[in-house]
């Protein structure tokens, strides 16, 4: 039996099939993605199975590209050879609300609360939702599963998660939630199996399109940069970061309207706000235009400025993790910033640095005596995914009901 990990986004549909093994949940054996799937795209399917790479082109007349990428994916999900059987599907979704602390199995009721929180994540949560639903109508005996982005963080601090509002709104749940927990939560899980350090003060970085730093101590979640909304924090691809709630006012003033605001927040700022040239690190990397360095400078400032206050809330650091797409890949970002957080006793080996590029391995990139621990570690989102929908579904103690499931799936 194996747990399917799925993140449904507004253009693809991230994959992965993660055996259970003793009631284990093992690392992926199939991996992919399906792009394209925006009106108009030209839907692709790219996988990799038993160290094989695959790509086709999803056709599907008369569907939408969702329905028609979903097909497709239950057709090779069908026929390969050697493949587990699938006993539930986790999603991947990115805002919890008050409501949902834990995954949690799901139901009409549920996804109707979980639309009520589409406004605070409108790059994510309506694709994510209309992914559960595609996959119930698709797979209507299988049990799925939502796992929650906001879920590492619900045990943060009274002081850490309040905003300097009346109390009548705190009450209303206008709070800090923060994101990229399933990404930090599989950080902290790898961390403790390799370093005694992990159990002490640890800031991870989770540096992509979208972007965040949490501090954790212990293993939990002392403080992240996100907060009610995934636009808070870092710069990020195309979204603002921190913001002088002044600017929405004069905005307004100026007769800018909700959805204005909301389009230029989400995908007109960010690196692509400040260079004019790309969302993405690695053509910034490679233009050389002085537009295109101000973006990454001030990207990189963001990321030092974030983490002094992070580090701060922990009263020091142990350990430092870099993930995420620019994270994993940018060696020159880590380079810069663990040279400049050298007061904080960051000694990085630059040798290592260069080789850590986002390999399947966690790394150390620290120098021998090195006060704080660094490390490049490729996150997994979808093996923590499936790590709680196979907790919540007890798989060891109801194999055969599980598999019952199957069978009526078929």
């Amino acid at each position: 039996m194996a747990i399917l990990a799925v993140n449904a986004g507004s253009s693809s549909l991230k994959f992965s099939l993660h055996p259970l093994l003793g009631g284990q949940v093992q690392p992926s054996v199939l991996s992919g993605c399906i792009e394209g799937l925006e009106p108009g795209g030209q839907p692709e399917m790219a996988w990799a199975f038993a160290g094989q790479r695959q790509r086709q082109a999803v056709a599907g007349p008369g569907e939408t590209p969702f329905l028609q990428a979903l097909a497709c994916l239950r057709v090779l999900l069908a026929g390969l050879e050697g493949a587990p059987q699938i006993a539930a599907v986790a999603h991947r979704v990115v805002h919890g609300g008050e409501d949902f602390c834990a995954s949690v199995l799901v139901t009409d009721a549920v996804l109707e609360r979980l639309a009520r929180l589409n406004s605070l994540a409108p790059l994510h949560q309506p694709h994510n939702l209309a992914g559960i639903r595609s996959f119930r109508q698709a797979f209507p005996a299988l049990p799925q599963v939502a796992c929650f982005d906001t879920a590492f963080h619900a045990g943060l601090p009274e002081v850490a998660s309040a905003f300097a509002l009346p109390a009548a709104l705190t009450e209303q749940g206008v709070r800090r939630y923060g994101f990229h927990g399933l990404s930090y939560h599989y950080l902290m899980d790898t961390l403790r199996e390799r370093t005694p350090r992990a159990q002490g003060r640890v800031l991870m970085a989770h540096l992509g399109n979208g972007a965040s730093l949490c501090a954790a101590r212990g293993g939990r979640s002392v403080a992240t940069t996100m907060g009610f909304s995934a636009l808070d924090g870092l710069m990020m691809g195309t979204r603002s970061g921190t913001l002088d709630a002044g600017v929405l006012l004069y905005l307004m003033e100026q007769g800018w309207d909700h959805d204005r605001i909301q389009k230029l927040l989400y995908k007109q700022s960010g690196l692509l706000g400040v260079s004019g040239i790309s969302a993405d690190m690695r053509r910034l990397r490679a233009d050389g235009s002085a537009a295109a360095q101000r973006a990454i400078d001030q990207f990189t400032y963001r990321v030092l400025r974030e983490s002094g206050a992070m580090v701060a809330s922990m009263g020091g650091l142990d350990v430092l993790a870099f993930s995420g797409g620019i994270g994993e890949n940018d060696a020159v970002l880590r380079a810069e910033v663990c040279e400049r957080l050298g007061w904080m006793g960051v000694r990085m080996d630059a040798e290592r640095n260069v080789r850590a590029q986002g390999d399947d391995a966690a790394q150390a990139i620290h120098v021998q005596g090195s006060a704080v621990e660094v490390w490049v570690i490729p996150t997994d989102e979808g093996r923590v995914a499936a790590r709680e929908a196979a907790r919540l579904l007890h798989p060891r103690d109801d194999a055969a009901p599980a598999e019952a499931v199957l069978a009526d799936s078929d």
